[in-house]
């Protein structure tokens, strides 16, 4: 297998765009450690099994290769580690265990962190913690909605300390 570059691949929300305010505040974040980003346009659906199959399809590979997802992104970033070989996984209010797709994320990467609003109303905060407890992931809470932008910057500075440490990973061999 030949060695590629380090890639975070970014997973929008259901309302949002590839290219939001935070896709793009941590892209930058992504480049400045050096790694290539892409963030799939699944703009065209609402269904997260259908944004999955895309991002399956898609195949990105990069080592390591990072999975960020924010809200129904995060269920897609989720669920991406049992078919996909994800290193790292960083959530944001990640939209799991609805009625709809109540289905239990596998593969779960060890180096795995979420970040949660404690005033979110739209994905309860104990799904987070739900998660978390399930996966041993880190959980930290955010003084901020659903969206989270009003904590821009903190997401910014967790997400650094995140994958600052991956930059130098070894390679696989």
């Amino acid at each position: 297998m030949p060695d590629s570059a380090p890639l975070i691949c970014f997973n929008h929300g259901k309302e949002s765009g590839p290219w939001g305010t935070k896709i793009k505040r941590l892209a930058d974040v992504a480049r400045d450690h050096g790694f290539a980003v892409v963030s799939p346009d699944y703009t065209h659906t609402f269904d997260p099994h259908e944004r999955l199959q895309q991002l399956v399809e898609s195949r990105p590979e990069g080592h390591p290769l990072v999975m960020v997802g924010s809200s129904m992104g995060g269920y897609v970033a989720a669920h991406a580690c049992a078919q996909l070989d994800v290193d790292a996984l960083f959530l944001l209010a990640p939209a799991l265990y609805f009625p709809a797709w109540p289905e239990e994320p596998t593969a779960i990467p060890e180096h795995c962190e979420v970040l949660h609003g404690l005033h979110d109303d739209i994905v309860p905060p104990q799904v987070a913690d739900r998660f978390c407890q399930r996966h041993g992931a880190t959980l930290r809470w955010l003084d901020a909605g659903h969206a989270l932008n009003e904590r821009l910057d903190e997401v910014a500075e967790h997400f650094a300390r995140f994958i600052a440490p991956l930059t130098t990973a070894p390679v696989r061999g």
